[in-house]
Order: structure tokens, then sequence, then C-alpha cells
């Protein structure tokens, strides 16, 4: 039985190279000759696109899966670039801010961040052998960023200021009202122990003041999203959004005094 279907399917497709002939020959003759024949070619040509496909139909699929492979690596390449233009956009916008500043800076760029959830600091690829000590500030081109709090040769640590255990003095540029500004391991940070007739509202910029210890005067932090009031009742404070995307730094820049 299968030599017998084997035997038909030869028989068939000898039938349709012989139909497929005669279409051919008859093609030389004028159109008188081809309009008699018009259906009958019809029924030709649709057999010749079918072998054809058939005869053609495993090279097509080797050319399709190239390229596929072809787009598939022109996306790639494709969202490397827009990396590399991202990073580049950054880079040059970090360039001009250490250019047109009085600091001293030393950049560099984040390399890890912290695993536990009681504390938020960041690892950056300079250390000891550039210059850089524990209690050097931390800034970007946006605002403060935060603190050196541990070095190695190559490497330090980063404490950001949503940490809690940041305590920052501060003051509301548009009203010089003072403040101490605190991390909440948050998307914002606090301003606290304001006085009932503190002169701060939804909006104000919050920098840093002469009185901090650590952190130059006229830093930014942040701006005012939240104003309430202490359990206590004695005292309000202000939630304050960080003018720095805390949480997608890549590249920041550290003061050298």
């Amino acid at each position: 039985m299968f030599k017998s279907s084997r035997k038909n399917i030869i028989n068939f497709i000898l039938l349709a190279g012989s139909l497929v002939l005669v279409f051919n020959f008859l093609s030389c003759f004028k159109n008188p000759t081809q309009k008699i024949f018009k259906p009958h070619l019809s029924f030709i040509s649709l057999i010749k696109r079918e072998l054809s496909g058939i005869v053609f139909y495993h090279r097509n699929m080797a050319r399709a899966e190239g390229l596929q492979n072809d787009i598939d690596l022109l996306r790639w390449r494709l969202f490397d670039l827009r990396e590399i233009a991202q990073e580049n956009d950054r880079l040059k916008n970090l360039f001009n801010f250490k250019r047109k500043s009085s600091l001293r800076l030393v950049a560099a760029r984040v390399i890890g961040r912290a695993v536990d959830s009681w504390s938020s600091s960041v690892i950056i690829n300079k250390g000891r052998y550039n210059g850089i000590k524990s209690k050097m500030v931390v800034i970007s081109s946006q605002g403060l960023v935060g603190s050196i709090v541990e070095t190695t040769d190559d490497t330090s640590k980063v404490l950001l200021i949503n940490d809690p255990n940041q305590g920052i003095s501060s003051i509301v540029q548009r009203s010089r009202q003072e403040g101490l500004v605190n991390g909440t391991l948050g998307t914002n940070l606090i301003m606290r122990y304001l006085p009932d007739d503190a002169q701060i509202m939804v909006g104000d910029i919050i920098i840093t003041s002469e009185l901090s210890q650590m952190y130059p005067k006229g830093l930014l932090l942040g701006r005012v999203v939240n104003i309430g009031r202490e359990f206590s009742g004695l005292n309000r404070y202000a939630l304050v959004k960080p003018a720095v995307d805390l949480a997608n730094i890549e590249e920041v820049l550290v003061i050298i005094p």
C-alpha cells in the first residue's frame, strides 16, 4: 500500500511537471492561443506555485531563521546604543557641574547597594587610592547624596541621606527656618523640630545650613511635599522629597576638602 501511494505521488509530480512544460511551451504562442488555454494555464500556474513552495520550503525556512537572528542582534545593538546614550547624557551633566563648581570633586560610579533593610547605602568604585576618606560629602548634579562612612583602597561606602542614622542641619531657603532633616528609609526625608509658628509651606526648598558640622552650607536636599504635627503636639514636621533619585543613582561626586 505504501509503495502504491509513493507511486501515485511520483506520477502526480511527473504529471505536474509535464503540465509546467506545456505551459512554458504555450507561453511562446500568441495571444489568441493563450486566450483559449487561459483557464487551463491558470490551473497550471497554481500547480507551479505549489510545487515551488514544496521545493523551496526548507530554503525559505532557513532564510527566515537567519533574518530573525539578524533582527534579534539589531534589537540588542539598539538597546546597547540607547544605554550608552543615556550614560553619556548623565556623564555630560556631571562633567558640566564639576567644571562650573568651585569645589574639588572626584567622580565615581555606584557599583553596589546595601542588602539589608535597616540601612540605606551604596558602594562606589573610588577609595583611598583616589584620596577619599571617611566623612567626606557625596553629591550629584541634582543635590546632596550622602557621606562616606567606610573606605578601602579602591572602594567606598556611602551612607545616603535617607538613612535613619543621618541627621542634617537644614533651613528653608525662602524663610530661613531651621530644622533637622533625618532619613526614613522611604522615598521621603523628614524635617523635625519645627516650632508651631514655623514659616514653612508645601513647595519650599530645603538646603543644608551653616550649623551642619559635616555638610557645606547651601547644598540642595529637596522640596517640601507635606506638613504635619508631632505626636507631642509641641512641634511640627515636614516631609521632604529628595532632589536626588536615591533609588536609581548611578554616578556621584565626592567633595575633597
